[in-house]
């Protein structure tokens, strides 16, 4: 299996880029933040807090699902369907403190490899923070998709269009994440793709160029 693992701050389009490229070339896609978001969704929705979580909890109450066809999309938590509901704005609030959990990280860690060995595909893009450095530095392919601040912003923005100060979420998930991995330079092995003057095709294409060199 040829595994990409692509890295990058918030706003960079890791996601959208990262499903695109394995739409091009069949591979599967695992979105490794969605889990996390997930977990700070359960959270929220049973009224619990960080102290709340302990690896019986990750392993029996969490009960996560992701679909890695690119194609048909979806996340889950037991049942309900959360794949929108990740992506409001109070989960984007409060998934950086669950996420630098040292508890969380290590289940974190064994998922992601657990759906990458069972997924099926000849190749699959995994996409999130530390991905490149910490959970896949074995990977064929290892990017960090970066772009300036400002069109990260403006990115974001268009995205999500709702009250809270997009400069402000991200600047704050920048800070947050970064005092658990570094994620804005790239590591020895890990190839920069900075789309602050590409558009979105030519991102995706610049990573496919990469991930044919390194087959």
């Amino acid at each position: 299996m040829h595994i990409v693992a692509i890295d990058g701050p918030a706003g960079s389009g890791k996601s959208s880029v990262s499903k695109a490229v394995a739409r091009k070339l069949a591979f599967g896609y695992l979105d490794t933040g969605a889990a996390y978001r997930a977990l700070t969704w359960k959270l929220l929705s049973d009224s619990l807090n960080a102290a709340d979580v302990d690896k019986d909890f990750l392993e029996t109450k969490l009960n996560y699902q992701i679909s890695l066809d690119p194609d048909n999309y979806w996340v889950k938590v037991g049942q309900t369907d959360v794949t929108y509901e990740i992506r409001e704005t109070r989960i984007g609030e409060r998934v950086s403190e669950i996420a630098q959990l040292p508890v969380v990280r290590q289940y974190m860690h064994w998922l992601t490899h657990n759906l990458v060995e069972g997924s099926g595909f000849a190749g699959i893009v995994v996409e999130g923070r530390d991905i490149t450095t910490v959970v896949y530095p074995e990977a064929q392919t290892k990017i960090l998709l970066t772009a300036s601040e400002e069109v990260r912003l403006r990115r974001r923005s268009a995205e999500l269009p709702e009250g809270i100060s997009i400069a402000e979420q991200i600047t704050k998930r920048d800070q947050n994440d970064a005092k658990v991995v570094d994620f804005l330079s790239p590591a020895p092995g890990v190839e920069l793709v900075d789309s602050s003057e590409l558009d979105f095709d030519s991102t995706v294409e610049a990573i496919i160029v990469i991930i044919e060199r390194t087959k």
